[in-house]
């Protein structure tokens, strides 16, 4: 293999990223008297002390303003039976929250129900990083039930998928 000087094209590195298996979040924040949602498969845990998580964000996302003000999210990790609320909160200028059924975190997020598991977090930290931003969050609070045989919603080679049973 050998490295060339020519630049990534685009839709080969997102092809290319393809290949690693992600969970499907929605990070949303209730601002102004109105629930704000958007689909993010970029999570990750960052530190254990103190509790820290991330996601990224394009820069140009008409939601994340609105969450910033408010200083604070909540992570909705989905489950294999959302893949339409995936769907719903991937769209721009829709009516993201038109049937769903949500109730209210410990810190006023917006928790959908049916979620796998959620984590309600305080805005940590913001930096930038080429046409995204990546949001670091610092977790106050989160689902301690158990969530039986609920299987996570996953998204590989440009499609959902789920884990095959063992």
């Amino acid at each position: 293999m050998s490295l060339s000087s020519t630049a990534i094209e685009p839709l080969s590195f997102r092809e290319s990223l393809g290949h690693y298996a992600s969970g499907i979040t929605v990070i949303a924040s209730y601002v102004d008297g109105e629930p704000i949602g958007f689909t993010c498969q970029s999570f990750h845990s960052v530190s254990m002390s103190p509790p820290l998580v991330s996601f990224s964000v394009m820069s140009s996302s008409a939601s994340y303003p609105k969450i910033r003000r408010a200083g604070r999210f909540v992570v909705n990790i989905l489950s294999d039976e959302q893949v339409g609320i995936s769907n719903q909160f991937a769209r721009r200028g829709t009516d993201k929250w038109h049937g769903v059924d949500w109730q209210e975190s410990p810190l006023g997020n917006p928790i959908i129900a049916g979620s796998l598991h959620w984590l309600d977090c305080e805005i940590y930290a913001e930096h930038a990083a080429g046409d995204h931003l990546i949001v670091i969050g610092e977790v106050k609070a989160l689902d301690l039930q158990a969530t039986a045989a609920t299987q996570p919603l996953l998204y590989f080679r440009g499609q959902y998928c789920n884990i095959a049973g063992a």
